[in-house]
């Protein structure tokens, strides 16, 4: 059993090895910066950076300007876990009032940053921000 614990750790090991530096290969080319070597170690100790942020849009059916937004931002997309919340949807109420006349809107770790149309330059600022150390 010790033997199969050992061989279970080491193989976690490994595969959480090759999952941060699949993660720091993505910040790096996908930011376009170099990072120091302080700056990789921090992402390396820092587990936030493995999961995904999370892009949630604030839509409804058919809405148009939706499409028109997510295929503007669709080669940055791959960057992020995308989720759709459609505010007609009953016990959205509170949402319809929120964002009926701001559609599309998007929020990303749960904070705004556009809405109206897809802003690329407010997207990748909102990427570097959660891609950045931490001070």
């Amino acid at each position: 059993m010790a033997l199969i614990n050992g061989l279970y750790h080491h193989v976690l090991k490994q595969e959480l090895w090759h999952v941060k530096r699949f993660a720091i290969m993505k910040i790096i080319n996908t930011t376009n910066t170099k990072l120091s070597s302080h700056q990789i170690k921090r992402h390396f100790n820092d587990k936030s950076h493995l999961a995904l942020p999370i892009l949630m849009l604030y839509t409804k059916d058919p809405c148009p300007l939706c499409d028109e937004a997510l295929e503007h931002l669709g080669p940055l997309l791959n960057q992020v876990t995308l989720q759709k919340v459609d505010i007609t949807a009953p016990g959205n109420e509170d949402l319809w009032k929120a964002y009926r006349f701001d559609i599309p809107v998007f929020h990303l770790n749960g904070k705004f940053i556009m809405k109206h149309k897809a802003d690329l330059s407010a997207f990748k600022t909102a990427l570097k921000e959660y891609y950045s150390p931490k001070n």
